[in-house]
């Protein structure tokens, strides 16, 4: 059993990230039965839950002419337009049925909000908007959090610099993600985490 202050983060393991999903990461569904594994180590266990409504703007569908995987200009920066997916209570957006949710102490659902994308755990794309996950931790006691997941180069990884940048000692199980890696995005991010004293273990 891990210390009482330290975090397991499980990252958007859900149908639409995995193969046969509508935005599928390569290998999605392997890391299932060892996050499983891991899960029980830890006592403080958070889940996320990509939560997109059917018009969100981070959705190609919604510019005319954009196609998916093309970029576009938001109030809060660049933003990447991805196929629809995690709609709220679809299939898409369900856990992958074969991991374990019944230990979660807490399920933060993320990317509800129609205007703004929401990779992190801990904060909206606009790096401001919280989403509650930092009180969470701090109110168990949490000063360390390992993450796994989907997708290594995006909810993953700025799950973690989020979790860096609030002052939390951050481990990745790279074993235990998959990434996109779009246009490099993986190396890219990997450098950002490590640069920002990131753990990849």
């Amino acid at each position: 059993m891990r210390k009482a202050n330290e975090a397991i983060l499980v990252i958007d393991v859900q149908n639409d990230f995995c193969p046969g999903g509508a935005l599928a990461v390569g290998g999605g569904d392997e890391i299932v039965a060892p996050i499983n594994a891991l899960v029980p180590e830890f006592q403080v266990r958070v889940f996320t839950q990509d939560w997109h409504p059917a018009d969100h703007l981070s959705f190609a569908s919604q510019h005319d002419g954009a196609a998916p995987f093309s970029t576009t200009e938001m109030p809060y920066g660049t933003q990447v337009l991805w196929p629809d997916h995690c709609l709220i209570g679809s299939d898409g957006a369900a856990f992958h049925p074969k991991l374990d949710t019944r230990s979660a102490d807490m399920i933060l659902r993320k990317g509800f909000r129609r205007e703004i994308d929401s990779y992190s755990a801990f904060f909206e794309n606009d790096r401001t908007t919280p989403t509650g996950l930092e009180g969470y931790l701090r109110a168990r006691g949490v000063g360390a959090v390992a993450l796994v997941g989907l997708a290594t180069d995006y909810c993953v990884a700025y799950s973690a610099l989020d979790a860096a940048r609030l002052g939390f000692r951050v481990t990745v199980v790279e074993t235990l993600c998959r990434a996109i890696d779009l246009e490099g995005s993986l190396d890219a991010m990997k450098s950002q985490m490590a640069g920002a004293g990131v753990t990849l273990a």
